[in-house]
């Protein structure tokens, strides 16, 4: 079918993919969530934002499965390596995505005012603090991660909780919440009508505009602050996983060499800079048609492929550099499951990636409307 090289590669692709993908379909309703306190102002409200993504957000869950689980079987090393060192972070995700289920099915359960606005507090943490925290973890990667094998290939991380936060991760982690606050503010301006669509159009200009500086920002400090890591031995890509034998330097602004080898690369973190301006632009339109509607949306989209992307091709091939021993740093190429186990892999998502699009499309399809105050009052019972 393929050769080990080629299913390396794709498999760096497909899980590319597969977090993209969960970034533009459960970013959305966590930016939802994100922003339930600052656009809703009445219970009757809080419903209708929370009824916008109430029949997706478990199916969104989907892409976060699969890509974790891809993650594991096509780099186990990184797996490991990423969950030893950022385990009270993981932790502290995995505990505040407890609170989205909780809230979503308890909150209308008790007929009390105080009760649901409980349930909407812990909507709001369980929404914010996984990008938050996805958002610092993309910033130690980029900065290198302090870890090291020993000769039994046990890793060993010498950091610590505290220390995954500085001004460069902190900025990382602006970038990441904005990002996912304009995708549900786009969303929002699409699914509802009257005031809450207009605070989610105002609040949407605002972070768009931070979205687009603190990401200019990021790139200026990737050039000027941050050592960029190279591999600057031959590379064995056809060979097995041996992920402690190559010579790594690092240097500042290496992380910037994909982008001056192929100089057209350079649309990529472009895009990132641009498309949250332009989003902003069309949610400024007073009188929004459809279709404004829409390429909103798409431009939210297009803003977190583009950033997403901008970071992959950087550090491509490098998935989990290492701090503390860059010899040590994980790369695609040699940090991968056996050929065997990427060609079976490879068969399966072949199958099942499709059907996934395939019944999230459906789904969404099905499921298309604005939610208005009048349908909530009208289905009092049934609704979230």
């Amino acid at each position: 079918m393929f050769d080990y090289e080629t299913l390396k590669f794709i498999w760096w692709c497909l899980i590319g993919f597969l977090f993209i993908g969960f970034a533009i379909t459960d970013g959305m309703d966590m930016g939802v969530g994100g922003l339930l306190p600052f656009v809703a102002k009445k219970d009757v409200e809080s419903r209708v934002v929370i009824n916008t993504v109430g029949a997706h957000w478990d199916g969104n869950q989907v892409w976060f499965i699969t890509a974790g689980a891809s993650l594991f079987a096509a780099w186990p090393l990184v797996y490991a390596t990423a969950f030893s060192g950022f385990y009270f972070a993981m932790m502290l995700t995995l505990f505040s995505l407890f609170l989205r289920p909780l809230a979503f099915d308890y909150r209308s359960k008790i007929d009390s005012l105080k009760w649901r606005t409980n349930w909407d507090k812990a909507l709001f943490v369980g929404s914010m603090v996984p990008p938050l925290v996805f958002g610092v973890a993309f910033g130690n990667l980029l900065q290198g991660v302090p870890f090291g094998f020993d000769s039994l290939m046990r890793v060993t991380y010498t950091g610590s909780f505290f220390a995954l936060f500085t001004p460069f991760t902190l900025l990382t982690g602006v970038v990441s919440v904005a990002m996912m606050l304009l995708h549900g503010s786009t969303w929002l301006v699409m699914r509802t009508d009257a005031d809450v669509a207009q605070r989610s159009a105002n609040i949407g200009r605002v972070v768009a505009v931070v979205l687009s500086l603190s990401f200019a920002l990021g790139g200026v400090m990737i050039w000027q602050n941050i050592d960029g890591y190279l591999v600057v031995s031959t590379i064995d890509t056809m060979g097995q996983a041996q992920p402690t034998i190559k010579e790594v330097t690092t240097g500042s602004g290496a992380w910037l060499n994909n982008y001056k080898e192929t100089p057209l690369l350079w649309l990529v973190p472009a895009v990132g800079v641009v498309a949250p301006l332009f989003v902003a632009l069309l949610l400024s339109i007073k009188s929004k048609s459809t279709s404004v509607k829409v390429f909103a949306f798409i431009g939210s989209s297009l803003t977190i492929i583009s950033i997403i992307l901008t970071a992959g091709v950087a550090m491509f091939p490098f998935v989990m550099p290492s701090s503390s021993v860059p010899n040590h740093s994980l790369l695609m190429w040699d940090t991968v499951s056996s050929e065997g186990t990427l060609g079976l892999m490879f068969m399966v998502v072949a199958f099942f990636i499709p059907i996934i699009i395939g019944y999230t499309l459906w789904c969404y399809k099905k499921m298309w409307r604005t939610v208005t105050i009048a349908e909530i009052e009208q289905n009092n019972h049934t609704a979230y």
